[in-house]
């Protein structure tokens, strides 16, 4: 190995090691986040339906959309998106309809009962936001700056993955 690409990778060591535990704390957040959210339901005794499907209802919202649509809007990752929303249909948060277009792709919504969970995430998620706030944990500036640079870092891997391909 040269001096030059030793050089390059020692002076750039610091920057890999901060972009290391950028990943790792994202990986947590989203397991801090499931935790959460889990919490919660076991406080009001919600206990039918998993944090990742309760998600997946405040992501919805008020649109009709498809699995796949799920996936490709970024609501929700994963391979087991339609197992989830199947066994959301069957527990009555989620009405389906086949598309009249293309019938091998099923259209989903929420229920009254669907709606009840999505407000019950967004309440929840009101109150995390006030309490950052007041404790001073960010500011409005700061959460505006966390938001961009992360949407930057999604634009990057987004690219990284179109250029692969």
């Amino acid at each position: 190995m040269s001096m030059h690409s030793s050089i390059g990778q020692s002076g750039n060591q610091g920057f890999v090691s901060q972009y290391l535990d950028v990943l790792s704390l994202v990986e947590r957040l989203h397991r801090l986040l499931l935790d959460v959210v889990k919490d919660e339901f076991e406080r009001i005794g919600l206990l039918e339906i998993n944090s990742v499907q309760a998600l997946l209802l405040f992501n919805i919202g008020d649109n009709e959309v498809t699995a796949g649509e799920l996936k490709t809007r970024g609501y929700y990752q994963g391979s087991n998106v339609s197992y989830n929303l199947k066994k959301l249909v069957e527990m009555g948060y989620m009405h389906h309809q086949r598309c009249e277009i293309d019938r091998r792709s099923v259209r989903v919504r929420l229920t009254e009962k669907g709606r009840e969970v999505r407000d019950r995430v967004a309440d929840l998620f009101e109150r995390h936001a006030e309490g950052l706030q007041s404790k001073g944990v960010l500011t409005p500036e700061g959460i505006e700056e966390i938001n961009a640079a992360l949407k930057r870092v999604e634009r990057y891997w987004s690219d990284q993955i179109r250029y692969i391909y």
